[in-house]
């Protein structure tokens, strides 16, 4: 993406001088109610009350290295795990007992992160959470060191694995750097029915890359420019999984879930699982994939590899029963990222990878009542950037266009007139991708008329299940159909590259009450 200067940045730390699989990679804590108070929907009711706060603290990415200080909840990255039932609900006070100024380099020429804000604000948004607007993490909503905010989560939707970050308005890559974020899992009867590996046979890693200074200090890139240095992707060479640089993980010969998250700032991944350590591309073991964004697919998918790009998740079974005794190694690309260690020793199986998982009702195109063709262009800025912008070139601060009804049906088609791919995210609502298809971005650009140069293309298999955040490539159309259920209000919907969504990649949206 063009831009008035590159990124400048120190000299940083080379990662692949340190010994692989030194550490063992940690599985996050569970997060753990303080108490219980009444239920804003029915006061008659008691729900847990959860209270987390934001700290500063340091820890050791890798065995060689001195400790890292970071921002995380309850002073971890990733933050504890929250385990949800489904219907039932409870409540959050988040805290924040960060310091008063930011680890990493705020531009104050973004739009919500001017000279008179403060240096370090959060709120925290559950990605992919059905929850009422004033507990969404509306980016304008966030506190400060020595404030606190409590957000109501009913769990009203099914199994998923969903995750909570911060989304300060202007700052939200900032404090993803710094390592406010953590997984959220939702789980229900049908789910526990399936007999899927369960207990410690269930592993969470959140994958996401940072750049370290040779102290072992995170390092972030500026522009060339000291008044604005927001730059227009981050992307690190150490790819940590759980807090941990090339770790290992020790298994049994036996059936495994992972649940896995893309946490990255902006960096996709191609992951596979292979018996090769080598930076080649050998014959890579299968994969299960059971589920994405939003839960459950209807059947597993075998695949040999799976492309996730930022915020999105997907449910993986991997079976080492055939490799006791083995090493393998998870890989990005042809680059190892994490060895697994499997056991001699034979491993009691009782779980197993059904044939059918949840039924899921592709909806139709007919049930849409309005279709919204969007945009995704890049315009320069008064700084000479190349400032991504949604809704053909809408700023966030102007009037809300998008205004769907409660428990209406829309088609939304998202052009995008880019040289980027960019993860597109909507709050509050889960959707069904529709297709995607190549178009003449000149010709549109002249004409505002689509003019298609390419098929059709439904969805990728392990794309057909209920999402959050879909894949828009480059000079392509890509088309969801969105149910808007659950509450009115306002909301967002942005690009989950979090500099573009700093730099008014990120618009509001409404839902209105029906008449």
């Amino acid at each position: 993406m063009p831009a008035s200067a590159g990124p400048v940045r120190g000299l940083s730390l080379n990662p692949n001088v340190l010994e692989r699989w030194a550490d063992e990679m940690p599985i996050p804590e569970l997060a753990s109610p303080s108490g219980h108070v009444a239920d804003t929907r029915n006061r008659k009711i008691q729900i847990p009350r959860y209270r987390i706060a934001m700290r500063e603290f340091q820890a050791k990415v890798h065995r060689d290295l001195p400790p890292t200080t970071f921002w995380g909840y309850n002073g971890m990255c990733p933050g504890p795990t929250f385990g949800a039932r489904s219907g039932q609900a409870f409540s959050v006070e988040w805290v924040n007992r960060l310091p008063d100024q930011h680890l990493l380099p705020v531009d104050h020429s973004l739009h919500g992160a001017e000279p008179e804000k403060p240096l370090v604000r959060t709120v925290v948004h559950l990605h992919g959470g059905k929850v009422p607007p004033e507990s969404d993490g509306n980016p304008e909503r966030w506190i400060v060191p020595g404030q606190s905010a409590v957000s109501y989560y009913p769990n009203q939707q099914e199994a998923a694995s969903l995750f909570y970050h911060d989304h300060a308005m202007g700052i939200t890559r900032l404090n993803a750097v710094a390592g406010l974020f953590g997984m959220y899992f939702v789980r229900d009867a049908f789910e526990d029915s399936l007999n899927l590996p369960s207990g410690r046979f269930e592993i969470p890693i959140a994958i996401y890359d940072r750049l370290f200074k040779p102290d072992g200090q995170l390092d972030y890139p500026v522009s060339g420019d000291p008044a604005s240095p927001w730059v227009s992707e981050f992307y690190g060479n150490a790819i940590l999984l759980n807090g941990k640089l090339f770790p290992y993980l020790e298994v049994e010969p036996r059936k495994y879930r992972f649940r896995i998250f893309n946490t990255s700032n902006a960096s996709p991944y191609l992951l596979s699982l292979s018996k090769d350590g080598r930076n080649l591309i050998p014959g890579a073991e299968p994969l299960f994939v059971i589920g994405s964004d939003q839960g459950l697919l209807s059947e597993p998918v075998e695949m040999k590899s799976l492309q996730m790009l930022p915020a999105e998740r997907a449910d993986v079974i991997m079976d080492f029963t055939p490799h006791a005794g083995q090493e393998l190694y998870l890989k990005h690309l042809a680059t190892p990222i994490m060895q697994l260690r499997v056991a001699k020793e034979k491993a009691p199986d009782q779980s197993r990878v059904p044939s059918k998982l949840r039924p899921i009702r592709r909806m139709a195109e007919s049930e849409a009542v309005k279709a919204r063709e969007l945009t995704l262009d890049h315009h320069l800025d008064s700084h000479g950037r190349a400032m991504l912008m949604l809704l053909n070139g809408a700023h966030y601060s102007m009037p809300v266009t998008e205004t769907p009804l409660l428990d209406s049906v829309e088609i939304w088609t998202i052009v995008n007139l880019t040289d980027d791919v960019h993860p597109i995210h909507l709050h509050l609502v889960r959707f069904q991708i529709l297709d995607r298809r190549r178009f003449d971005m000149e010709a549109y650009q002249k004409t505002r008329k689509l003019t298609f140069t390419g098929p059709v293309l439904p969805p990728e298999d392990n794309e057909m299940g209920w999402k959050d955040t879909v894949r828009a490539d480059i000079s392509m159309v890509t088309r969801i159909i969105v149910k808007f259920e659950g509450y009115t209000g306002r909301y967002v919907w942005h690009c989950h590259v979090l500099e573009h969504e700093d730099n008014e990649m990120m618009r509001p949206y409404e839902v209105l009450p029906r008449s």
